[in-house]
């Protein structure tokens, strides 16, 4: 009576360690690409900023857990979708039909599989996840952005302030220096120009512009008088013209996203967009689940494997695109934030366990071939 049992018992463990070769396979495969396109992105700003080899490689090094927990869903996907294609041109998938395993067993078995996958990826993606991205969105801002903005030129920088505007054709905001500098100074009264005055180059602090080599000249008469210097009490900083990367709030922990939202909402802010990102953190790693499901349901339309290898891609970008937009409408309050979260749940999970309820479950198609040969006798006219 235990032979069934251990027959069972060791084919799930033979479909384990196929399923986890096939996963480690695609997951590198998949993390290479990833690497190698964040790379080609990346490469001239790390070269601007003058990192070495090392610096480079500690960036991408703890990107990397983020990056295995974002595109997990998929390699999981491909895994069973080639798993099972595999199965079947090996005649292994036949065998097992004919010695009793139906698809119901490989829907139980991916079922519970999927479940401890998707724990694994929200611990995996909420811990060593959430941290390395976090450490390599500071070698960024700090150690890339940073040393790319103390660089950075701006030309032709035009502002205005109280009675000035201002022209700098050369400004180096982190260095606090401008350079070929023109003011236009109007009179409050009238809002006439009064006065235009021309430096070579000048200093910035928190109390006003120091220029240098300055001409003044007056718009009453058109006289004109050169000084060494002159002050102007302009508080423009500079540093606004500069974009700077900041960290997101939705991108942290489950935890201290939860922390931060009750804080907020206490406080009366609109907490929607965080909200939809913390249910987003949960419906990612139930996508492990969906995934699983869709991969068998595909596999009961064809059994070519590079039909279903095509048909796997197209599925992974359709989920996506409605798992974005599901978001989307969430954060914009267009759908409750958890509907918007699980919008691409649901909707790939709904058909594809109605694909399998039909294959699955004998007196479902039994009753379906019923109903349609009525329909069809109904419309023939037929009793």
């Amino acid at each position: 009576m235990r032979l069934p049992d251990l027959r069972l018992s060791a084919l799930s463990a033979y479909v384990v360690r196929q399923n986890m070769f096939l996963m480690a396979t695609c997951l590198g495969a998949g993390t290479f690409i990833y690497l190698l396109t964040d790379l080609s992105d990346r490469l001239e700003h790390f070269l601007d900023a003058g990192l070495g080899v090392r610096q480079i490689l500690i960036y991408f090094a703890v990107k990397t857990p983020m990056i295995f927990a974002q595109i997990l869903p998929a390699v999981f996907l491909l895994a069973v979708v080639l798993q099972i294609g595999l199965m079947v041109r090996s005649r292994e998938m036949m065998a097992l039909r004919a010695g009793g395993v139906s698809m119901r067993w490989f829907v139980r078995f991916f079922f519970i599989y999927a479940l401890v996958w998707s724990a694994g990826q929200l611990v995996f993606s909420q811990f060593i996840a959430s941290y390395g991205e976090q450490e390599a969105t500071r070698i960024w801002r700090e150690e890339v952005r940073k040393r790319q903005l103390d660089k950075h030129v701006l030309k032709n920088l035009w502002f205005r302030e109280g009675p000035y505007i201002v022209h700098a054709g050369e400004a180096q905001p982190t260095q606090s220096r401008v350079n070929d500098v023109t003011v236009y100074e109007f009179d409050r009264d009238t809002n006439r120009l009064s006065r235009i005055m021309t430096a070579k180059k000048g200093l910035v602090d928190e109390h006003g512009w120091g220029l240098l080599d300055v001409w003044e000249i007056e718009t009453a008469d058109f006289t004109s008088l050169k000084l060494l210097s002159h002050f102007i009490p302009l508080r423009q900083d500079m540093r606004g013209f500069l974009t700077e990367d900041s960290g997101d709030k939705a991108d942290l922990p489950l935890q201290a996203l939860g922390k931060i939202i009750e804080d907020l909402r206490e406080s009366g802010s609109n907490v929607e967009r965080l909200r939809t990102a913390w249910h987003g953190k949960w419906a990612y790693a139930a996508s492990m689940l969906t995934m699983a499901l869709l991969a068998l349901a595909m596999c009961t339309f064809f059994e070519n494997l590079y039909v279903n290898l095509v048909l796997s891609l197209l599925v992974i970008f359709g989920y996506y695109a409605i798992y974005v937009m599901g978001i989307t409408m969430g954060q914009k309050g267009l759908l409750p934030p958890a509907l918007g979260a699980w919008l691409g749940n649901l909707l790939f999970a709904g058909v594809a366990l109605s694909r399998l309820a039909w294959i699955s479950v004998p007196w479902l198609g039994a009753r379906a071939h019923r109903l349609s040969v009525r329909l069809q006798l109904l419309f023939s006219g037929e009793d």
